[in-house]
């Protein structure tokens, strides 16, 4: 009987022990292990965003020089401390209590700058917070910087006041855009959770280009109110992140109707208050998976990430269908989301413009003409950003919103596109369609610029990313792998209307069965990223 109560006291010892030792590194926490460990009592908000920050301070204007920062939050360790104080007192708002958030400079937030990248709109204070910011907040966020964006939200990852943004995974390449500032800094570790916008691609293309999981959801999933502008037809926010995790969370917080957006009315009823449910390792098998191969043959390398990823899901239990798209669709993607995005721009700014204090420009005409005030850098180093302000002047010249030439795409083409998209899911019974988000790996900054003439983004005639801003469909990106050159590569799980759901299972188990993603090699672990999370 002793010898017995003894092994048993053994073993809860063990056990005990090991619970308390459990370790791992904060590159590969998710949300709802650090959620875990500050409820227990072994971390705290304000150590969570004393680490962000000094990966700021190791990674972004010293070492590899990331430059994704534009503004950080100078009282955000003081509200990771209020925030720590109110859950030992009443617990926590939400999953998010205490978690650092990054945003992309293009989200109204009351009490720092909101700029778009822009030297046009520097120093700007908008009336009060976006919808989504209010809901961070609520949800007990921490808001700890704005990032760098492409310019306006279109063109490199460059901004006249931001400057040039790099790949943590090789300083030389692009991160890409324009959430090329959320995309580098969520995957060089300065915060678990990030915000982006996608319009053309602009969550997707950071993502892949990062090696993070991004989301581009639903159009109506998540509020567009207090976010600037591109195209309001296509925009969206989306949420960024580490892990398949760390994006069902962050959508279950930020989804919802918001009355000041008229859009969100079709999620009610459709939004999940909690996407982590849907989050199962076999939930692959069983499932028909399409493959868009017209995305393929670009890059051997990424094409042949693509057929193991593949390989992956049919043992996973997946059955893997060759799909083919309608020849009109490829043919005419790209001019269909031009014709819509360079003629609202132009409407849509000037609406923004007008909710701004007093010296800021309040029309596309003003914002030229004070570009063409700065053809030299600034002694600052903001400077001139031609490739985006070029732009600005086809974006002035374009289709007026009255114009046969947008009303036909607008009023026709689009539910045209999402009509011929449904129908290829429900006749191959498709639980979602997959391609490589990009076709080929991220370039090199050093590359030509693309030109004024393409605003879809680099390489987006060549690729699928079109698809999703055309019909408004979801679009989830998760790592795959790497190129010999150790560049990340991504693979785009699309579905049908709400279908954020399915598409975060099938994703989560794609991320299990395969472990793809990595620490970028430039911004590898500092000191003290090592956390406990087992109980006090």
């Amino acid at each position: 009987m002793i010898k017995r109560l003894l092994c048993v006291l053994a073993f809860g010892w063990t056990v005990a022990t090991a619970a308390q030792a459990q370790t791992v590194d904060l590159d590969a926490a998710t949300i709802t292990q650090l959620a875990a460990a500050l409820d227990a009592g072994r971390l705290s908000s304000e150590q969570l965003v004393r680490l962000s920050l000094a990966r700021m301070d190791a990674y972004d204007d010293v070492g590899p020089r990331i430059n994704a920062v534009i503004v950080r939050n100078p009282k955000a360790l003081a509200q990771a401390r209020a925030l720590d104080a109110e859950r030992r007192a009443k617990g926590k708002r939400s999953p998010l209590h205490g978690i650092p958030v990054v945003l992309k400079d293009n989200f109204d937030t009351a009490d720092l700058p909101t700029t778009a990248g822009s030297v046009l709109l520097e120093g700007s204070l908008p009336p009060d917070d976006a919808f989504l910011v209010k809901r961070l907040r609520d949800a007990g966020a921490v808001i700890i910087a704005k990032v760098n964006l492409s310019e306006f939200a279109s063109g490199g990852a460059y901004s006249s006041l931001g400057g040039q943004t790099r790949n943590p995974h090789d300083p030389l390449r692009t991160p890409y855009g324009s959430s090329g500032g959320t995309g580098a800094a969520v995957a060089a570790g300065y915060a678990t959770l990030g915000l982006g916008t996608d319009t053309g691609g602009s969550v997707r293309w950071p993502s892949t280009s990062n090696g993070i999981v991004g989301l581009r959801p639903t159009m109506g999933l998540l509020s567009r109110d207090g976010i600037i502008p591109l195209a309001l037809s296509f925009d969206t926010a989306g949420p960024m992140a580490r892990s398949v995790t760390d994006v069902a969370v962050a959508l279950g917080v930020l989804a919802g109707v918001d009355p000041s957006d008229p859009a969100t009315h079709k999620s009610e009823g459709k939004a999940s208050a909690d996407y982590t449910t849907f989050l199962r390792p076999d939930a692959l098998k069983g499932a028909r998976i399409g493959v868009a191969r017209e995305f393929f043959g670009q890059d051997n390398e990424v094409d042949w990430v693509m057929e193991a990823s593949l390989a992956a899901m049919r043992s996973a239990g997946a059955t893997i269908v060759d799909v083919r798209l309608p020849k009109w669709l490829m043919d005419s993607k790209g001019e269909f989301y031009s014709s819509v995005r360079l003629s609202e721009f132009p409407v849509q700014i000037e609406q923004y413009l007008a909710t701004l204090k007093p010296g800021y420009p309040k029309t596309l005409g003003e914002m030229i003409d004070r570009a063409y005030r700065l053809p030299a850098p600034r002694a600052d180093g903001s400077g001139p950003n031609g490739s985006r302000w070029s732009l600005f002047t086809r974006e002035k010249r374009s289709a007026p919103m009255t114009d046969g030439r947008y009303t036909a795409v607008h009023d026709h083409a689009l539910p045209l596109v999402t009509a011929a998209l449904n129908g290829l899911m429900a006749a191959e019974k498709l639980d979602a369609l997959v391609y490589p988000t990009s076709p080929r790996r991220p370039e090199l900054i050093s590359a030509p610029a693309p030109a004024a003439t393409v605003p879809g983004g680099p390489g987006a005639a060549d690729g699928g990313i079109h698809l999703a801003s055309l019909s408004g469909f979801p679009e989830l990106v998760v790592p795959a792998g790497f190129t010999a050159d150790r560049l990340p590569v991504g693979i785009s799980f699309v579905g049908p209307a709400f279908s954020e759901g399915k598409l975060l299972g099938l994703g989560y188990a794609f991320e299990q069965a395969t472990k793809a993603r990595r620490l970028p090699a430039h911004t590898p672990a500092l000191k003290g990223e090592k956390l406990s999370l087992g109980p006090r």
